[in-house]
């Protein structure tokens, strides 16, 4: 038996790998035999040959920034002519064409912007939940709220987190996670904050009764042992919340995904479709305590996110009616609820709208289509 084989086999036997076998695995090339590992370990987790979907919107508050992370196109540094604040009007409009089409989560999200205070935060999370008392509110990555922090005149982590809490945000996305460590970090944010920072942010939510995703983005030049740390960074974490017992379940779901070089100030080769997969496959086999999976069409494109559902992943996503911060690295993959409903039949699986909490609202069977189709917009 190979060494390859011998990890698979441990993990599939409910042992738990450690750093070496981890890396072990992301310096093998045999991706069909880690995919079918890791197809197995979701099915212990998800047995219905479910995947679900939500039905969701970005909304890119601002693209105002003092973070200037050199892989990112889509922030403008402040004093750009280019950048904006959305006036809230035009936030309430794009939540309102989402609540239209079945749509329950919005992802709002910006840059670190040094001229807002705390309270813009918590006025906007008021008005939106005001007026739109079901819509789940997934927003805000740990680096803005750390810059809430810092604008917020003295409160503690703790109490920005729950004043956002109180005021409407219901859960936060894993964005900004990069790779939670620092060498890589400081090569391609050195204003970003150290992965501690970051992780501090989601303990703080978990442990105010806060749900969180987490991610990771390949591509960087990061080695094989980086991607490993990682994984087990976010599966410590997640063993923490478990163990405390917390009202939230921690990290609902992990998504990884790879840099998109194109139009940012950091020059790499793409990953390509296998190291993704391969990666997808990992994180699957090696966080054994985080249940759900999504795919990254966004970033990969509708083919590959249909080849992630035979690599751990039980979910594909939101159908991100709007998207600005990948598309401003020159990937827009276009993908409406139709096509959605179409790539996870072909992967033989039923398809089902979910909302933030992967709790389902509806199951399409085989004969059922979409009754308000949408594409999404940029």
């Amino acid at each position: 038996m190979s060494q390859v084989d011998r990890i698979l086999d441990k993990a599939l036997n409910g042992g738990r790998l450690g750093l070496e076998e981890i890396v072990t695995l992301f310096e093998s090339d045999e991706i069909e035999k880690m995919g079918a590992a890791a197809d197995t370990i979701m099915k212990r987790f998800h047995p219905e040959p479910i995947t679900t979907f939500v039905i969701g919107r970005n909304i890119n508050y601002s693209n105002i920034c003092d973070t200037y992370c050199r892989f990112c196109a889509f922030y403008r540094a402040p004093g750009s002519p280019e950048g904006y604040v959305l006036p809230n009007e035009t936030i309430f409009r794009k939540i309102q064409e989402t609540v239209d089409v079945g749509g329950t989560e919005i992802l709002m999200q910006g840059g670190t912007h040094p001229d807002l205070p705390f309270s813009y935060y918590l006025d906007l999370l008021r008005e939106i939940k005001k007026r739109f008392p079901g819509i789940t509110m997934h927003s805000f990555s740990p680096a803005e709220i750390r810059k809430m922090q810092q604008v917020s005149g003295g409160l503690s982590l703790e109490e920005v987190v729950r004043q956002l809490h109180e005021a409407g945000l219901d859960s936060l996305p894993g964005g900004g996670a990069e790779i939670l460590d620092d060498r890589t970090r400081l090569k391609i944010s050195k204003l970003k904050g150290s992965w501690t920072e970051w992780m501090d942010v989601m303990k703080t939510a978990h442990r105010i009764g806060m749900n969180t995703t987490a991610t990771m983005v390949i591509g960087f030049g990061e080695s094989m042992e980086e991607r490993a740390l990682h994984l087990l960074r976010v599966r410590d974490a997640q063993d923490e919340c478990i163990r405390n017992g917390y009202k939230s379940e921690g990290f609902l779901a992990f998504i990884p995904w790879t840099f998109q070089p194109d139009n940012t100030n950091l020059k790499r080769e793409k990953a390509t479709p296998e190291e993704y997969l391969k990666t997808l496959a990992i994180s699957r086999i090696a966080l054994d305590n985080i249940k759900n999976f999504q795919s990254s069409w966004v970033t990969m494109g509708p083919e590959i996110g249909k080849l992630t559902l035979s690599y751990g992943c039980n979910d594909f996503g939101s159908t991100m009616i709007e998207e600005n911060v990948v598309s401003a690295a020159g990937t827009t993959h276009k993908v409406n609820i139709a096509l959605i409903l179409d790539l996870i039949r072909q992967a033989g699986k039923i398809p089902a709208q979910r909302n933030t909490r992967y709790e389902i609202l509806k199951v399409y069977h085989e004969s059922e289509g979409v009754s308000r189709d949408f594409v999404m917009q940029n």
